[in-house]
């Protein structure tokens, strides 16, 4: 196993802060290594010291000889002036570019692309490029479920080395064999995939924990003893108080992030009524029809996933559902008690000079104002960062900071547009947690599979000739149809094409199963937050009452599940 690059002592740092700070790393053929850490940590400047781009502060780093380097960053760097000439000749790159959703481009000039679409043909030309060191900076954005499948699959069979930074776990656990956390200036090394980084990191809390605790006990008896020694103190006693005393006064180090993200909305509360579409067809311009005929209903409470190909119109649904755009044909009715707040992913650009203060109190408010700066604190906006212009900020602190400002509004139906892009590990955990006791209606977009499973109830995809569906078995069971049909796809439907049938069932069955299913869900989590508790717990009166709470909610489970039978096989014979 040859070493393809070695890392030792490199240091690297900004005005305000350490990024790492004498960093030792070997990375050698076979060598799979995951890069985690919150934003603005050094992530993407590691990868990039790695690949010979950045210089670092100090250290050194050694090169395998002849070990050939690709580097897909963040922001795509295209050579050549169509697609074609951008990923390079031969059946490898074109199959690559296929596999990612973009064969139809390869004639296009390059400067005719979007972001979204520049960064998949940079993947591909990536991995078709001959190689003995891989390295990617979020390769997952802006590929849909298939692509990312299909990713993982090749990067599984990679016999390289490769070194990864990425959001998406379920691709971290199963491609690394080893994790490297940044935090505070120091590299964490854990063996293993991502669920042995998890373990590692929780141990390493722990033990921090205890020595904490053992310290303060330490200096607390040391103290005790010395006070109750002779009165007339010789030097050498005197420095002991002084020095149990500063021991006592330490602080141990600071979380990375001091708060919790605590982003509980203050929402208006959500009457029966929410949003309904009847007939809804929308197209761009003359291009054939991105939706059409798509009857929806949308209640208090749904978490609804929506899944599909890119360019099916995931994007175009909930830019329908803000009211930023109007349909071709058929209507829309939005509940009197509706506030949308819509998380963009095509939002415009924050203005690179204002100030993150600025950019929180808007147009009306009042910067550093006493409510902005608790909301900021929230965001983990703190220290210098609140007077920080937006063009310092990290591709991360950007989304956090946009996030911030559509939950700034309390709104009680919230539609996220990829959301997990370019947020660390630690956001989108914390956020997790906020929005599986949301109360609100939530309408979701993202490729993030682990996402998807945790926030969603009733997945709905989008097809090819525009139509809505619900999707039996979830997100994985719809990534393996899609997998298991790679036959070219259907004609585009005609410009004037008959209605289809009513995508979301609106009759009393259908709106019924609905119910019973979002009813199963919840009852599931409160399930396993029950036992959770059960399991922290030693008080027998605690003990006693969360048994009986947790044996009432299977019950009213078990019920609910034997209904959704019932109405299921109704549904059916009739």
């Amino acid at each position: 196993m040859s070493v393809l690059i070695d890392l030792q002592r490199v240091s690297m740092a900004e005005p305000d802060k350490v990024l790492f700070d004498e960093l030792s790393l070997t990375v050698s053929t076979g060598d799979r290594l995951g890069v985690l850490g919150i934003n603005g940590t050094g992530k993407s400047t590691l990868l990039r010291v790695m690949a010979g781009l950045v210089t670092p502060d100090g250290g050194d780093i050694r090169r395998g000889s002849g070990a050939r380097t690709i580097f897909l960053g963040q922001v795509p760097d295209l050579a050549g002036s169509s697609v074609r000439e951008a990923i390079g000749p031969g059946w490898e790159a074109e199959a690559a570019l296929d596999r990612l959703g973009m064969s139809s481009h390869i004639n296009r000039s390059v400067s005719e692309l979007s972001g979204g679409q520049a960064k998949r043909v940079a993947l591909a030309a990536a991995l078709a490029a001959p190689s003995e060191l891989l390295i990617l900076d979020e390769p997952t954005n802006h590929l849909d479920l298939e692509g990312i499948a299909w990713l993982e699959d090749w990067l599984a069979t990679y016999r390289g080395g490769l070194v990864i930074v990425s959001h998406d776990r379920y691709l971290l656990d199963r491609v690394t064999t080893r994790m490297l956390e940044l935090d505070r200036g120091s590299g964490y090394l854990h063996e293993g995939g991502y669920a042995s980084y998890l373990e590692a990191a929780a141990r390493r809390d722990e033990l921090a924990a205890s020595a904490e605790a053992t310290r303060k006990n330490l200096a607390r008896r040391e103290l005790a003893w010395l006070r109750r020694g002779a009165k007339a103190r010789t030097r050498k006693p005197r420095s002991r108080v002084d020095a149990a005393v500063a021991l006592l006064a330490h602080e141990p180090l600071e979380a990375a992030r001091p708060t919790d993200l605590l982003l509980e909305a203050n929402m208006t509360r959500l009457g029966d009524k929410v949003i309904e579409f009847s007939g809804v067809s929308f197209a761009y311009g003359d291009e054939q029809p991105v939706l059409n005929g798509v009857d929806l209903l949308i209640g208090p409470g749904d978490r609804i996933g929506i899944l599909g190909a890119n360019g099916t119109g995931k994007s175009t649904l909930l830019r329908l559902i803000a009211q930023a755009l109007a349909p071709a044909s058929g209507t829309i009715e939005v509940g009197p008690t509706v506030a949308i707040g819509h998380y963009d992913q095509h939002a415009e650009a924050l203005d690179p000079d204002a100030r993150v203060q600025d950019v929180v109190a808007g147009t009306s408010g009042t910067p550093g104002s006493l409510d902005d700066v608790a909301l900021m604190k929230r965001f983990w906006f703190t220290g210098n960062l609140p007077f920080a212009k937006v063009g310092t900020l990290s591709g991360g602190e950007r989304r956090r900071l946009q996030l911030l400002r559509v939950l700034a509004t309390h709104p009680n139906v919230l539609l996220l547009d990829e959301p997990t892009n370019d947020l660390d590990l630690e956001t989108l955990r914390v956020l997790e947690d906020l929005l599986d006791d949301w109360p609100g209606t939530l309408i979701v977009v993202s490729h993030d599979r682990a996402f998807l499973d945790r926030m969603i109830e009733v997945p709905l995809a989008i097809g090819v000739d525009g139509s809505i569906t619900a999707v039996p078995g979830g997100v994985a069971s719809w990534v393996a149809a899609q997998q298991r049909s790679r036959s070219p796809r259907p004609a585009a439907p005609s410009k004037q094409p008959a209605r289809t049938p009513p995508s979301t069932d609106m009759t009393g069955a259908g709106r019924r199963l609905r119910e019973l299913d979002k009813l199963v869900a919840k009852l599931d989590r409160r399930s396993e937050q029950l036992t959770t508790q059960l399991l922290a717990t030693t008080d027998h009166v605690e003990l006693r009452r969360l048994g009986n709470e947790l044996a009432a909610v299977r019950a009213e489970k078990s019920t609910a599940e034997d209904e959704w039978l019932e109405v299921a096989e109704a549904s059916e014979s009739s």
